[in-house]
């Protein structure tokens, strides 16, 4: 054997050996991770007074309420329907205005067609801002502006929907061919031509699609905001509950259950459809 192959031979064996300890040190590092994990949740469980025997009551209880919701009270079918349309409207509106801002904000966001990084990363950090804050917590900043009812709840689903179609939006441009772009710009399309052109006939289902799952959410979540004094079927649902009325609460949820059901299967209709004129 020469004196190049032992060298080989040689230094094969020290980069074996200095691999070896990278196991042991990565499964220990797993382990502290899996230790600090489990003892801030035995901490939480302590700080949080969490008492099994309060569940098991609870569930007792629960099961003895459920009972009586039946059968469900229609007496009130008029102030239930009354409220369910302002629900729809509350969601139908914020939704619609949080797509048209969206819309415009998203190609000033991507990265392939904002006109300065800075612009980008501004509208970007803007978005994650209104998509941080709790759509709870929107509608009672605008509750406490503007007073309680239906107007701050859609100004509420506006604002929140914003920080996450922005998001979904520009993500949707950024995926766009790049060739696409550059062959346009060799033309010398402007950039309105190029995205109207060239952007938008790409984008446009992942658009309907993301746009019809916001109005999903929104339906669920304009139901929540009327328990905090947005209005709609929400505060019907609070306001019975609060003084035990649980049948007419009965009929109340299912009308809920009725409308975010219908919507789900029209949005999945719908994504369907655009599926199919994609492919």
């Amino acid at each position: 054997m020469s004196v190049q192959a032992e060298r080989r031979e040689q230094i094969s064996a020290q980069v074996e050996m200095a691999r070896i300890p990278e196991q042991p040190r990565k499964r220990r590092s797993w382990l502290w991770v899996a230790l600090a994990v489990s003892g801030f949740y035995v901490f939480a469980l302590v700080q949080l007074q969490f008492d099994y025997g309060r569940i098991g009551k609870g569930i007792m209880e629960f099961f003895k309420n459920w009972g009586r919701m039946f059968p469900p009270d229609l007496s009130g079918w008029r102030d239930v329907a009354s409220a369910a349309m302002v629900t729809i409207e509350t969601a139908v509106v914020g939704t619609v205005f949080s797509i048209i801002l969206s819309f415009f904000l998203a190609f000033l966001a991507a990265d392939n067609l904002t006109p300065h990084p800075v612009i980008g990363r501004s509208i970007k950090a803007f978005a994650s801002f209104l998509r941080a804050v709790p759509m709870l917590v929107w509608a009672l900043i605008f509750i406490v502006a503007v007073g309680m009812g239906p107007f701050p709840g859609t100004l509420a689903i506006m604002t929140h929907s914003v920080g996450m179609l922005v998001k979904v939006y520009a993500q949707s441009v950024e995926e766009v061919d790049k060739g696409i772009l550059e062959a346009m710009r060799s033309t010398g399309a402007n950039w309105v031509q190029i995205v109207c052109q060239g952007v938008l006939p790409t984008v446009r289902g992942s658009f309907l699609s993301w746009s019809a799952l916001r109005f999903e959410l929104d339906l669920g979540d304009s139901v929540i905001l009327g328990t905090v004094g947005a209005g709609g079927i929400g505060w019907v649902i609070e306001d019975n509950m609060r003084m035990y009325l649980f049948q007419p609460s009965c009929f109340a949820m299912l009308v809920v259950f009725a409308l975010v059901f219908s919507v789900e299967v029209l949005t999945n209709r719908l994504k369907l459809r655009v599926n199919r004129l994609e492919g």
